[in-house]
């Protein structure tokens, strides 16, 4: 009977192996596939350009939805603490341009504005 189970966790092991070198392809070829393929090539100007702007489109998209949409169904609210803090905190970030700073003037914003609100 222990010979039997011994194999099936063989079997299994195998299997999250396998699943688990699957996952690391799949995330690593296309993450390599565009390195590989622009590498050779010089790219026009005005492409590079437009590639330097999708890290922050990104994030944009990313922070609008989190400070200005709240709710179920989801509803655009633009006086919430959230949005209300985050401007003297980008304010304060423009400013000194301190990434530790800005973390704690955040924090303490928040923290008070949810005290209040």
């Amino acid at each position: 009977m222990m010979i039997a189970d011994e194999g099936m966790m063989l079997e299994a092991d195998y299997q999250y192996l396998l699943l688990i070198l699957g996952m690391g392809l799949v995330t690593y070829i296309p993450r390599w596939f565009p390195l590989f393929l622009f590498s050779q090539r010089r790219l026009p100007p005005w492409f590079v350009e437009w590639l330097d702007l999708i890290p922050v489109a990104i994030l944009s998209a990313l922070v609008f939805s989190e400070l200005f949409v709240s709710g179920n169904p989801r509803q655009l609210e633009l006086l919430q603490p959230r949005s209300i803090v985050a401007i003297p905190t980008f304010l304060f970030a423009l400013k000194t341009r301190s990434l530790g700073g800005t973390v704690i003037v955040g924090m303490a914003l928040f923290w008070g504005a949810t005290a209040y609100f």
